[in-house]
């Protein structure tokens, strides 16, 4: 092997700041630690998020509205954060130090959320009829969740560029291997979820919310532990400076030059002479023929240089240049994610609602919680994952000649079209469900003889749905950003989920003042045996449908970027 091929060419290090050792760093090796902190991190994240909803209601005395807003709010601060995150990762700390200070302080959050759920004076005091929590427990309640927030958005946007930064792109053989490394990584969130929301649900709702909340703070801390023990074997991007400021000098130098005329002759635009990028850790962008005003700011002028050397604010690359033309190509693609999220969330919120009216037994004597009905979501995301891995990509290969099976937008699509159908079975199960509670009028009554594993459909469409949509969006984002901002796109793709959430909350509300007018008890009551939460669904399958349209002519139109040379 050649002194050259020893090393890796994308631009990684190793933890002693030295170029990367192709055999003795990254690859599966490393990415075994990276999956484990995973698989733990989101035992945590699920453990104490998945039954949130039924710990607002019973412990903080919320209502159904006020409770499933508190949980879609929380969840979308915990997607909106990793813009953070992926700031500092990109611009400064890098990806391990983002993850590694982030940890602390999610496991701070998990310490003290676990104490208000078990420590005396902390915790609510609660009759056989209720809890009684003080403002002083519910404001620390939710200061420890919004600690856990700001924790989370620092890890999001890092762990999976950062597994992906273990393969060479250079390296055809480590390429390949990278896309499998999103499906399992996505696999391994689901095992961590799966634990959560069948064995720490029961836990929370028998056992007590203390344990309950104290086994996911201890998990957090094991993926701590996970984390850092694979250090020697990580290879590490180097942080390639504020990616935020680059994309201002862009656009202020395009409106300065506002006049200038750009040649047809792309050679011409200023770039680097060498075959090295300016921006650490950052290959070349070819340019594009999309957005072209944003072309002026590669036109050199007279004015441009001050003492010999180029004014950033009047003269930028072309690799520059490109770089916000992918953040803007993104965007659409972004867009389209929102609706789906919004369906996602609805398992952490009216899912449960709904499967707290149902019958929860599981013979004569074991309960199972409605928040443990997720783990079919789950189940269906360990069941589709290595299924479209190890078959659906194959076999699309053999249709479609395309290395991957599908395009990363074709795979999204599908996902996108499989949720429709999830958002039909969960409204077709509230028309039975509502047929039922009228023919024998049992309004009144807390659980229908109805049994909650009629539920089951729409959490498994929900989980093959992701397979797809969200796999696909983590490849797609750090696939389509530019080198030295996949940390930022990676983030971006999370906000989709915050928007998704907040969206629900916009949605909710709504619905709520409009249905409640005049006295009416709504769509959606503290007793949906009076309500019509169909309709809410109804509501949601059509977004989905004219979401997926949408989505149709925006892949359509996207064209994938193009990289050359190498980084520095």
């Amino acid at each position: 092997m050649a002194e050259e091929d020893i090393y890796t060419k994308d631009g990684t290090v190793d933890i002693h700041k030295k170029p990367a050792n192709k055999k003795k760093t990254g690859n599966w090796k490393a990415c075994r630690f990276i999956l484990g902190n995973e698989c733990c991190e989101r035992l945590a994240y699920y453990g104490m998020s998945t039954n949130l909803v039924n710990y607002l209601q019973k412990q903080l005395n919320q209502g159904n509205v006020t409770a499933s807003n508190n949980v879609t709010n929380w969840s979308g601060t915990c997607y909106i954060t990793p813009l953070i995150g992926a700031f500092l990762a990109d611009s400064y700390m890098g990806r391990f130090w983002t993850i590694a200070s982030f940890s602390i302080i999610y496991c701070l959050g998990m310490t003290l959320l676990t104490l208000t759920a078990s420590v005396s004076g902390l915790k609510p005091s609660c009759d056989k009829d209720a809890c009684h929590p003080t403002g002083a427990q519910t404001a620390v309640t939710f200061v420890a969740l919004y600690l856990i927030a700001l924790g989370t958005g620092g890890i999001k946007p890092c762990v999976s560029s950062f597994g992906a930064d273990q393969f060479d792109e250079t390296d055809d053989g480590e390429r390949e291997k990278k896309s499998s490394f999103f499906n399992w990584f996505y696999l391994s969130i689901n095992i961590g979820a799966l634990v959560a929301s069948s064995v720490l649900v029961w836990i929370q709702m028998n056992v007590g919310w203390g344990w309950g909340f104290g086994i996911p703070a201890v998990a957090m801390a094991i993926a701590v532990v996970f984390f850092f023990s694979g250090s020697r074997l990580y290879r590490i991007q180097k942080p390639g400076g504020s990616p935020l400021t680059r994309i201002m000098q862009v656009i202020v130098a395009s409106f300065r030059k506002s006049n200038v005329v750009v040649p047809a002759d792309k050679s011409l635009l200023y770039e680097t002479a060498d075959e090295e990028c300016n921006i650490q850790g950052s290959r070349k962008l070819e340019s594009t023929s999309k957005f072209k005003f944003f072309d002026k700011a590669a036109v050199e002028t007279q004015t441009d240089r001050v003492k010999g050397s180029a004014d950033p604010w009047r003269l930028c690359t072309v690799t520059q240049v490109e770089e916000l033309k992918a953040i803007i190509r993104l965007l659409p693609v972004w867009a389209s994610g929102i609706v789906f999220a919004t369906v996602y969330s609805q398992m952490s919120t009216m899912f449960v609602l709904q499967g707290n009216t149902m019958d929860q037994h599981m013979g004569p004597n074991f309960k199972i919680p409605s928040a443990s009905l997720s783990l079919f979501d789950t189940l269906s995301v360990i069941f589709w994952a290595p299924i479209y891995d190890i078959v659906i990509v194959p076999f699309a290969r053999k249709l479609t000649g395309h290395e991957r099976g599908f395009t990363q937008l074709q795979r999204m699509g599908i996902g996108l079209l499989i949720s429709i159908f999830s958002m039909v079975a969960a409204g077709i199960l509230e028309v039975v469900r509502l047929n039922i509670v009228k023919r024998n009028n049992y309004y009144d009554i807390e659980t229908i003889p109805m049994t909650i594993f009629w539920q089951v459909p729409q959490y498994f469409i929900v989980g093959c749905a992701e397979v797809f949509t969200f796999i696909g969006q983590l490849e797609f984002f750090y696939d389509q950003a530019p080198d030295a901002m996949r940390s930022l796109c990676s983030a971006l793709s999370l906000t989709t989920v915050a928007v998704g959430n907040y969206l629900s909350t916009l949605l909710v509300t709504i619905v709520t003042k409009v249905t409640t007018k005049n006295g009416k008890l709504g769509w959606i009551p503290d007793n949906l045996n009076r309500g019509h939460l169909d309709y809410f669904y109804w509501l949601l399958t059509i977004l989905s449908v004219l979401n997926f349209l949408v989505y149709l002519w925006i892949a359509k139109w996207f064209t994938y970027k193009k990289a050359t040379g190498r980084a520095n």
